[in-house]
């Protein structure tokens, strides 16, 4: 799957702790149409990350930094399968916040997600699933 693959390119991709900022972050930014000189790599960037991941695989994609504006790209499912993206609320099911990534796998409990801004580095990790606000598959661009 092209889009796991070039995501997994990424695995490993971390903040730089003080004031420099890794590029590939800021890269992220800058794909989506932010200066990403005036964002540093502290600022939420899973969005970014989802979206430079669908633009370089041709999909279309949202270009907001919030990972809520992903509900409304693609086709809702509720059979994720490998590489569909999922969306998660974050401190409340109504607050603005949220968290995405791609589908990896998931438990009784969890959801595997393999996304950007997780423990601040591109990486897999699990969410409880009880914070799933929807799974939606990335249509192609053209």
């Amino acid at each position: 799957m092209k889009i796991l693959e070039k995501a997994l390119t990424q695995y490993g991709i971390s903040e730089i702790t003080g004031s420099k900022d890794h590029p590939q972050i800021l890269n992220y930014f800058n794909a989506l149409g932010y200066d990403g000189s005036k964002l540093h790599d502290e600022t939420a960037w899973c969005s970014a990350f989802v979206g430079w991941v669908a633009k370089e695989c041709d999909y279309l994609y949202s270009t907001k930094l919030t990972a809520r504006s992903w509900l409304k790209e693609g086709i809702s499912t509720d059979h994720p399968n490998l590489g569909d993206i999922v969306i998660l609320w974050r401190e409340s099911i109504d607050s603005w916040k949220g968290h995405v990534g791609f589908y990896i796998k998931e438990s009784r409990n969890y959801i595997y997600l393999l996304g950007g801004n997780q423990n601040q580095r591109v990486c897999i990790k699990p969410y409880p699933k009880n914070r799933v606000l929807d799974y939606r598959i990335l249509i192609k661009n053209g």
